[in-house]
C-alpha cells in the first residue's frame, strides 16, 4: 500500500478546497456580510492541513485501483467535513449531522436538504451550498489528475474510482488532457448556461447559482419553491442544460472536433433520448386531463422528467400530486440515471442497456445453446469483464438499497417515503415522494437514519465499490502493517 502518495492526495486536496472557499469570501465582500470570515477561518484551517500533508512529496508516485479507491474515498469525506465547518460557525446550519448531510448532499451532487427555509441562509452560504454542486458535478480528483504528476499509467486508477460508469476510457493518450478537456467543456457549458439565464432576466446571483445546480445535476435551490417562480424561459433554459449534462460528454468532445456521425452513434446516447421523450410524452398525456393547459403540460413534464433521470432534483410542480402513472414513471427514472461520463447519477443507461442485452442473450442461447453471440455497445464487443461487473454492481447495488432502507425503518415513516428517500440518495437525485417530497425536507429524519443517508450518496456518487473498500479489513491492515515496518527502521 502506498500510504504516501494517498496523504499527498489528501492534502493537494484540502489545499484545493481552501483556494475554492475563499470564493464566498468574495460574495460575502460584494454583499457585505459578516459569515465571510467564517470561510476565510475555515480555508486558512484547511489550507494549513493540505499544506502539512504536502510538505513531504512521496518518494513512488505510482498509484494502483485500490489505493486509489481509498484516497478517492477519503477525499470525498475529508471534502465534506471541511466543507460542512463553516455551516457550523455562522450557526446556520449549528448541528454536524445536519451540516454534514448538507454538504455531502451539495458534494456528491444529491440537493436532498435538511433545511426548510433556505431563503433565510445568507448570500454567502447559499453560494458556498450551490457551488459545491458545481465542484462535485465533474470530480475534485479529475481536475487534480491535470496537475498531480502520477506516473506510470496511474492517474487512470483515480479516474476510474471517481469517474461514474461501467469503463472509464480517455479521450486522448494523456489523461491529464483529458482531464483538462472535460473540465473546459463543463466550464464552457456552464458559462453558457448563465449567459442564457442573464437573457431571461434572471438575477446575476441567481443566475450563477442555479447554472451550478444544473451543471453538477445537484437541484440546490435557492428559492423555497425551488424553480417555480421563474418564467417559463427560464424554466425551458434549465431544462434543456439538465438534459445536455446528463449526456455522456465524450458526445461533447466529438462535437468538438467536428466528429458528428461518431457523437450521434453512440449508442448509449441515443437510449437515453429515447426514454426521456417516450417518458414526457406519457407524462403529458397522464397530467394534461388536470392541467388543461397544452404549454403548461409540456413544460412541467418536460422539466421533471429531465430534473430526475440527470438527477439533478430542481422542481417546478409538486409532482407527489400527479396521478399514479406519472409517480410510477419517476421513480423508475430515478434508477435509470443518466448516461455513463456525464455528471447525472443513477444506476446509468448504459448499465440497463447491457444488462438488457444480456438477458437477450441468455434468451438466445436457451433457444440455440450452440450459437456463440457476443454482447455489443456501439458495434464493439463488450469484454465479459465488464458484463461481469455491471452484474456485481448490480447486486451490490440492491444489497445497499435493501439494508438502507431497513435501517431506517426504525423510524417508523411511511414505506413510501423510505423507499422514495433511500432512491433519491443512493442516486443522488434529491426530492422523493411522501415526506421527502419536493416541498419536503430531510430534516425530520433522526441522526442515524441521516448518516445511513449520507452513506448512500456518498456510495451512489462514488459508484459504491470506492467506498465499500474502506470497509475492507484487508484495506486498513495493510496501511497498518506499513506504519509498524517504518516505525521500527
Amino acid at each position: 500500500m502506498n500510504n504516501s502518495i494517498i496523504k499527498y492526495i489528501l492534502g493537494q486536496v484540502l489545499k484545493f478546497e481552501a483556494v475554492l472557499m475563499l470564493l464566498p469570501c468574495i460574495v460575502a465582500i460584494i454583499y457585505t456580510e459578516s459569515e465571510g470570515l467564517c470561510y476565510l477561518i475555515t480555508a486558512l484551517v484547511c489550507g494549513a492541513f493540505g499544506v502539512i500533508m504536502t510538505a513531504k512529496k512521496p518518494e513512488n508516485f505510482v498509484i494502483y485501483l485500490k489505493e486509489g479507491c481509498i484516497a478517492t474515498s477519503l477525499s470525498w469525506i475529508f471534502l465534506s467535513f471541511f466543507g460542512c465547518v463553516p455551516f457550523m460557525l455562522t450557526g446556520e446550519i449549528p448541528h454536524l449531522a445536519d451540516a454534514l448531510f448538507e454538504t455531502i448532499s451539495g458534494f456528491t451532487t444529491t440537493g436532498a436538504s435538511i433545511l426548510s427555509d433556505v431563503e433565510s441562509l445568507s448570500y454567502t452560504s447559499i453560494f458556498w451550498r450551490s457551488f459545491t454542486h458545481w465542484i462535485g458535478g465533474m470530480g475534485v480528483l479529475v481536475f487534480l489528475l491535470a496537475i498531480i504528476p502520477l506516473s506510470g499509467g496511474s492517474n487512470i486508477n483515480l479516474m476510474r474510482a471517481e469517474s461514474p460508469g461501467p469503463s472509464v476510457g480517455k479521450l486522448v493518450p494523456k489523461i491529464k488532457y483529458t482531464a483538462r478537456l472535460l473540465y473546459i467543456i463543463y466550464f464552457g457549458l456552464t458559462i453558457v448556461e448563465i449567459v442564457l439565464l442573464l437573457l431571461g432576466k434572471m438575477p446575476v446571483f441567481d443566475a450563477i447559482t442555479t447554472s451550478f445546480g444544473t451543471a453538477g445535476t445537484g437541484g440546490f435551490g435557492i428559492k423555497n419553491d425551488s424553480l417555480a417562480g421563474y418564467s417559463s424561459y427560464i424554466q425551458w433554459i434549465v431544462t434543456i442544460f439538465m438534459i445536455l449534462f446528463g449526456v455522456n460528454f465524450n458526445a461533447f468532445y466529438f462535437i468538438l472536433f467536428s466528429r458528428f456521425k461518431k457523437a450521434f452513434a453512440m449508442e448509449e446516447v441515443r437510449y437515453y433520448f429515447i426514454i426521456i421523450f417516450t417518458s414526457i410524452a406519457v407524462i403529458f398525456f397522464n397530467i394534461y386531463s388536470s392541467i388543461k393547459n397544452v404549454a403548461d403540460a409540456l413544460l412541467h413534464s418536460s422539466f421533471q422528467v429531465a430534473s430526475i433521470i440527470t438527477t439533478t432534483g430542481y422542481s417546478t410542480v409538486d409532482f407527489d400530486l400527479w396521478p399514479q402513472t406519472s409517480k410510477t414513471i419517476l421513480v423508475m427514472l430515478m434508477f435509470i440515471g443518466a448516461c455513463a461520463g456525464s455528471t447525472g447519477g443513477g444506476i446509468k443507461v448504459s448499465r440497463f442497456v447491457i444488462m438488457i442485452k444480456t438477458i437477450i442473450k441468455e434468451l438466445n442461447s436457451y433457444i440455440h445453446p450452440k450459437s456463440i453471440k457476443k454482447i455489443k455497445m456501439d458495434g464493439k464487443p463488450v469484454e465479459h469483464e465488464v458484463v461481469r461487473a455491471i452484474n456485481v454492481y448490480f447486486i451490490t447495488f440492491m444489497i445497499i438499497f435493501s439494508v438502507s432502507i431497513f435501517a431506517i425503518s426504525f423510524e417508523d415513516k411511511d414505506l413510501i417515503t423510505n423507499f422514495t428517500a433511500v432512491t433519491a440518495t443512493i442516486n443522488n437525485i434529491g426530492p422523493g415522494l411522501g415526506m421527502v417530497g419536493p416541498t419536503c425536507n430531510f430534516g425530520h429524519f433522526n441522526v442515524f437514519s441521516k448518516f445511513v443517508l449520507m452513506f448512500d450518496m456518498l456510495a451512489g456518487r462514488l459508484e459504491l465499490f470506492p467506498l465499500l473498500i474502506l470497509f475492507h479489513p484487508t484495506a486498513w491492515k495493510d496501511m497498518i502493517e506499513k506504519k509498524i515496518k517504518y516505525s521500527k527502521m
